[in-house]
């Protein structure tokens, strides 16, 4: 018995990285699994479903259900047919996790256009599309009068809420992420529907380069710390958790505090007065993460 018994899960980009380690683990734990992935470079270039098809093979080989989609999620009918695919295919769909992603890094002031666009077709249209197709299918359900206890477990990422030098492009698209995420929470609460966020950090073939870890660092960075807790909120377990960002990876699991409400200062209509009531603000308020990173985030 595990705690996905019975589930039908759709992964995206879960050919590789944390997404096949999210269909494996999930598989382990009695989901039948949808394993989408293009089989795309990391910015994007080339396809190949051999990915996939290693995946679902792997899954097989332990005793599990799985199937190869080779759906563009970034593509308004291939993401419709994805969810379609699922339920024609295992009867239902309980757990959709939005992970495709590419990454082409550039300094702003070197970034194309396309190197813009592609990055935010890929994760914000490609987590919007599969999810509004998943949500109207619950809804139908919902209408119907049967109970949906279903989950969306979205990807953002610690460049986009603590900030990332070179990558304007992969942060915007992964803080908007963030935000619909909490939007999407609130919508889709009375239907049963629940809908949170992780923050990876693992070392997968985005993060190859990046620099040297240790022994103990490539332990923590490890895949399958974040596949369990993206299992954990795809279960039954978590009906009570929604619209959460989390940050996840072997050094623990720590919920992301996003915009608050911090100190404030008095108005003024006359901007030649303004400064010293911001710059006594500015020292109540915590440290810009972004510039002073908590060590905890620095591993």
């Amino acid at each position: 018995m595990g705690i996905c018994d019975g589930r039908v899960a759709i992964i995206t980009g879960a050919g590789r990285g944390v997404g096949r380690a999210y269909a494996e683990m999930l598989a382990s734990q009695g989901a039948s699994v949808v394993v989408n992935d293009l089989g795309s470079a990391p910015n994007g270039a080339a396809l190949d479903e051999t990915p996939a098809h290693e995946t679902v093979a792997a899954i097989r080989a332990a005793g599990g259900q799985a199937i190869v989609d080779t759906a563009d999620v970034s593509d308004w009918t291939g993401a419709r047919e994805m969810i379609e695919r699922a339920v024609s295919t295992f009867g239902r769909l309980d757990i959709l996790v939005n992970n495709a992603g590419i990454l082409r890094d550039r300094m702003l002031v070197n970034m194309s256009e396309e190197d813009w666009d592609s990055v935010i077709k890929v994760h914000l249209k490609g987590t919007f599309a599969p999810t509004h197709h998943a949500a109207n299918y619950w809804r139908l359900k919902s209408k119907a009068g049967e109970a949906v206890d279903a989950r969306i477990i979205n990807t953002t990422s610690h460049s986009a809420i603590f900030g990332n030098i070179g990558q304007a492009n992969y942060a915007a698209a992964k803080g908007g992420i963030a935000a619909f995420t909490i939007v999407v929470a609130r919508e889709l609460k009375r239907i049963g529907v629940t809908v949170n966020a992780i923050a990876p950090r693992a070392n997968t073939r985005m993060t190859e380069g990046l620099r040297e870890w240790t022994d103990e660092e490539r332990i923590r960075r490890s895949p399958e710390w974040i596949a369990a807790l993206v299992t954990w909120l795809a279960s039954p377990q978590s009906a009570a958790v929604s619209g959460r960002v989390f940050e996840a990876w072997g050094y623990g699991y720590g919920v992301a505090e996003g915009w608050q409400h911090g100190p404030s200062t008095e108005a003024s209509r006359d901007p030649a007065e303004i400064g010293p009531g911001i710059a006594e603000i500015l020292q109540q308020a915590r440290a810009n993460a972004g510039i002073d990173r908590d060590t905890w985030l620095d591993p």
